[in-house]
């Protein structure tokens, strides 16, 4: 059987939608370090009205992607989406970098960028759509290398672009850097991309939005979204409070913050791959427990640092865990709703959203009766219950092809 690199490379369905994911992910590693610094320091936002944006935008985010992928779905050939994605990318980060106005920033934010974000799942969806008629061990391995790849890029893109920013007083270029990577994405696809076959054409033209979306919302599929946004708030909490452990009890400095930040990244591939390749012989939802159990451990251990080279040395523990908290739950997502490419993988923007709710209220809860240390002790302590969970409500469930 062909290695997934292997397969990716081979295959024009997949090869292409990976390299538009990689320059994909220049679009948000150019940005997000820089957005707040934008919007308050640079265009003169309060703290409430960027909170505010910040919010707005998350929900607009999660409304499109659902329904563009419903709508793709429905469509015999996802490449027009894709292509249209990449123009409201363009229009929108080119607008910020040309008028640099509060007004001009808000609209772009509100519209065009959230939009835009939405390429992420649809051309994951264009990936499900091909490796659906796969093995599905093979296909999760393809879908994990995949993320690998999405991730090195995301790793090296901030170091790449901090280097070109460093003597800049304006933190604007960033925004004229993911214009020209959306650019790549619609070159890409508009002279790369081949038409989808028409025996591959739509199946599901006559079901309806609504009964498409209460497909989501149903308790099944519900319950284990929610699942994966427990796993994955624990990723989004420890972001907030690995610097502050870093910087407070361990008494590192923010160039240990950053160099921690920038290795577990790079890290990240391999066991990526790793995790992808262990879903050939096992369930997804054990990888993911597995995983995650290592995650919980990595956070206990933090919650007990008191010098920098501690940190270091928690650094493969905590990538392998990251590893498969961020690769995994795409293909068990997916797996909800199977038939659907589209709208299962919307299901990724879902539960984004929902673990930054969960993140926010680990670091609320934590912080209020303990310090940054403590918090991640309880940040591990609702990762072994949401693994105890989540392999109670799985204990009956099957899926065709998987072993045991």
């Amino acid at each position: 059987m062909p290695s997934a690199f292997s397969s990716i490379v081979r295959d024009v369905r997949i090869r292409i939608p990976t390299l538009t994911l990689i320059a994909l992910a220049f679009t948000y590693a150019s940005t997000m370090p820089y957005q707040s610094i934008i919007g308050i320091n640079e265009l003169g936002m309060s703290d409430r009205s960027y909170s505010g944006l910040i919010f707005l935008a998350a929900l607009v985010n999660v409304a499109t992607s659902l329904t563009l992928g419903i709508w793709s779905d429905k469509l015999s050939d996802r490449r027009p989406l894709v292509l249209a994605l990449s123009v409201s990318g363009m229009l929108g980060f080119g607008m910020i970098y040309e008028f640099r106005t509060t007004a001009v920033f808000m609209i772009a934010m509100l519209v065009f960028i959230p939009i835009s974000n939405s390429t992420y799942s649809i051309l994951f969806a264009s990936i499900r759509a091909t490796t659906n008629t796969m093995d599905r061990g093979r296909a999760a391995a393809i879908t994990s290398t995949v993320r690998a790849l999405f991730s090195g890029s995301w790793a090296l893109a901030p170091g790449l672009i901090g280097l070109y920013l460093m003597h800049s007083q304006s933190m604007m270029p960033a925004y004229g850097i993911a214009g020209i990577a959306s650019l790549t994405c619609f070159c890409l696809y508009l002279f790369l991309a081949k038409p989808a076959p028409k025996r591959e054409g739509p199946v599901t033209q006559h079901i309806g939005f609504f009964s498409s979306l209460s497909r989501v919302f149903s308790p099944y599929v519900a319950v284990r979204v929610g699942m994966m946004a427990l796993l994955l708030g624990l990723q989004r909490v420890n972001s907030v409070i690995s610097p502050l452990v870093i910087t407070h009890a361990a008494g590192g400095t923010v160039v240990d913050v950053g160099f921690m930040a920038g290795l577990v990244a790079f890290l990240e591939m391999p066991f990526m791959m790793m995790w992808g390749a262990l879903q050939r012989r096992f369930r997804s939802v054990h990888v993911l427990a597995v995983g995650a159990a290592i995650y919980c451990l990595y956070l206990t251990l933090l919650g007990f640092v008191w010098a920098p080279w501690q940190i270091y040395s928690l650094v493969l523990i905590n990538a392998c865990g990251a590893a498969a908290i961020l690769s995994v739950p795409i293909t068990y997502m997916q797996d909800l709703i199977a038939d659907r490419p589209g709208l299962g993988s919307s299901l990724i923007s879902v539960n984004t959203f929902i673990a930054n709710g969960v993140s926010a209220s680990i670091f609320a809860a934590g912080t209020a009766f303990t310090d940054y240390s403590g918090t991640a002790l309880v940040s591990a302590g609702v990762g072994i219950a949401s693994v105890c969970l989540l392999l109670f409500i799985e204990r009956d469930r099957q899926p065709a092809g998987q072993p045991a």
